[in-house]
């Protein structure tokens, strides 16, 4: 059976829209506290507070747009925003985007956005390694002019580079338990896990049935091995999941695809 995957590491954000909002603006961005990418680089302290008030502002026109759209128009957002910085529409585009300059006299602000240009083009390290996965959908989705087209794709870059190190790693445990119980619960629960997690934007991308559809495979503790439901439900119900599967071999294409572009 094929199990749509959630993007990115599970976040462990606050689950009110204010705390979530302060959580997501400054973890990791405070001025004077160690973000230094694994890579062992590192952001001046004032690029750091700069960058922390930009993703502070961008939550909260994020939490106006979420309040204010329901699950579908979300969702439609969310793809004409992504469309903009990926695939063909990206490289439609690409000399504009090369080009674009913010409109600030910062230097901190233009160096960034230059950063961002060279990276996207091959060339130097991604200005925004290390950020957590909401402050990255922050940047992703925001259409304020905040940030430059090259600066988004360069999110979108290391949002799903991250996506594919959690995805590894969590088809791996899922290998394991099933070759060691015949079941996949735990890896069912997992990937609903990260999907709760995830901001409305991106839950916003998936079918409305992929979590009730994921919490009933939890429920059912189907074993594989032996063909029983050890939880509730009957055998049969795991056959109907499995005819309707093509839905969710698909699920990880609504993100960004198998393979960048």
């Amino acid at each position: 059976m094929t199990i749509g995957i959630g993007p990115s590491t599970p976040v462990t954000s606050q689950s009110t829209s204010g705390s979530r909002t302060q959580d997501v603006s400054t973890k990791g961005t405070e001025q004077g506290e160690n973000t230094a990418p694994t890579s062992g680089s590192s952001k001046p302290s004032s690029q750091l507070s700069t960058l922390a008030q930009q993703l502070s502002d961008s939550a909260l026109r994020a939490e106006e747009r979420d309040a204010s759209l329901d699950r579908k128009a979300l969702g439609q957002k969310a793809d004409a925003l992504l469309s903009q910085i990926t695939g063909q529409g990206y490289h439609n585009n690409r000399a504009r985007y090369d080009a674009e300059v913010p409109n600030t006299d910062d230097p901190e602000l233009l160096e960034r956005a230059k950063q961002a240009t060279s990276f996207v083009n091959g060339r130097g390290s991604n200005p925004f390694s290390g950020l957590s996965q909401d402050q990255l959908v922050l940047i992703i989705y925001d259409d304020s002019g905040t940030f430059t087209a090259n600066e988004q794709r360069a999110a979108w870059q290391e949002d799903y580079d991250q996506r594919q190190v959690w995805k590894q790693a969590v088809v791996a445990r899922g290998k394991l338990e099933y070759s060691q119980t015949g079941k996949m619960t735990d890896f069912f629960k997992e990937v609903l896990g990260n999907y709760n997690d995830l901001p409305p934007i991106m839950q916003a991308q998936y079918p409305d049935f992929y979590a009730p559809r994921l919490e009933h495979l939890i429920e059912m503790d189907f074993n594989f091995m032996t063909h029983r439901a050890e939880g509730k439900g009957a055998p049969e119900d795991i056959f109907d999941i499995l005819m309707s599967s093509e839905d969710f071999a698909n699920l990880g294409k609504r993100f960004a695809n198998s393979t960048v572009s």
